[in-house]
């Protein structure tokens, strides 16, 4: 066994702790047509003609160049505009609509020890998306790095409200978009149109490198069959199957669906430890967590059922984050959809 700080690795089928959550560890060519005889054409018998001296165009070939999602590392037909949606992620709120054609979902936490979902969509718009909710102060933050995205949210805090408009953002909230499901109970049933809300959000910013790299799998790494993170009163798990290629989410001890349809799953994990603290607003008489997404700390990153301990670094808050191998390499995601957990080692200082 080794011990590494507060990061305990071990041997296969053992846990590791790190940044509070535990690491369940597991150990032709094609043959060539024979050529044709050609007749040789004697070049005496051949009459001398004087054609005119035709002077035509440079034809160039068209080159087809390749766009990928800075956002998931995958080929898309243009870097699309960004559109943010925070998510309702309680009990009752389950399954998400459209969840999986979101390129980056964010996990964040809120008051009562609970989460909420940041999904963010450039690469397809679905035609639905909810349950959407209320925006929180540490959503600033994270947007920041998107340029001008728009922002689908269902209200604030009255004290935040002025922050949102000052925002560089599209403010989404309160345009035509929004339709209740009489199928839900109320809250949880607050729903975007993808068409409506890509319409008013004509004058968001495109795609941009946000601090994401997508290549092979860097050496090294430790076999993972799953990862749990725990919130105060939520609890995730990623789960590697090796068949779908991909990192299944459950949430509270079961799998996490879309109600369109497919399991809730991503094909890179990054669990980030950061300072958790209390916002400046008050939400049902208490102040809610405020997860720092910048600034600097310690990950772990899943892809291909293996895990590595990375450091991030986000010094500015209009721009995105680094994640770096103990090498000084930057860590390289799988392409796919990326969810980024926000957690800490220490609730106490978000008075959870």
């Amino acid at each position: 066994m080794h011990r590494r700080g507060n990061i305990t690795l071990a041997g296969a089928g053992t846990a590791v702790v790190a940044a509070g959550l535990s690491v369940l560890l597991l150990a032709g060519g094609r043959p060539v047509a024979r050529e044709r005889g050609v007749p040789v054409m004697q070049l005496d018998r051949v009459p001398v003609v004087h054609l005119p001296v035709v002077h035509l165009p440079v034809m160039h070939d068209a080159v087809s160049v390749r766009v990928v999602s800075p956002f998931t590392g995958e080929p898309v037909k243009a870097l699309g505009r960004v559109v943010v949606a925070k998510i309702d992620n309680i009990v009752d709120a389950r399954p998400p609509a459209n969840l999986t054609s979101a390129d980056i979902v964010y996990v964040l936490p809120v008051e009562g020890g609970l989460s909420r979902l940041f999904a963010v969509y450039s690469s397809r718009i679905p035609a639905v998306i909810g349950p959407v909710r209320s925006a929180r102060e540490d959503d600033l933050e994270l947007l920041a790095q998107f340029g001008r995205p728009g922002f689908a949210y269902s209200g604030a805090a009255p004290h935040l409200l002025p922050f949102i408009a000052r925002a560089r953002v599209v403010n989404l909230s309160g345009t035509p978009a929004y339709f209740r499901d009489g199928a839900r109970v109320a809250p949880h049933n607050l729903y975007a149109a993808g068409r409506v809300l890509a319409a008013e959000a004509a004058g968001a910013s495109a795609a941009r490198d946000i601090g994401f790299r997508f290549g092979p799998a860097p050496p090294g790494g430790r076999a993972a069959a799953s990862v749990r993170v725990s919130y105060p009163a939520a609890g995730f798990a990623f789960v590697w199957s090796a068949r779908a290629r991909r990192w299944l989410v459950w949430m509270d001890g079961a799998p996490a669906a879309d109600a369109a349809g497919g399991d809730l799953a991503a094909a890179t994990v990054v669990i980030q430890d950061t300072v958790v603290r209390t916002s400046r607003f008050l939400e049902y008489g208490r102040r809610p967590p405020y997860a720092e997404s910048a600034g600097s700390g310690t990950a772990v990153v899943l892809r291909g059922g293996r895990a590595w301990p990375v450091r991030w670094s986000r010094p500015d808050p209009d721009r995105g984050t680094t994640y770096t191998l103990p090498s000084g390499a930057r860590m390289t995601f799988a392409p796919g959809q990326v969810w980024v957990v926000l957690t800490t080692t220490n609730w106490a200082t978000a008075g959870l």
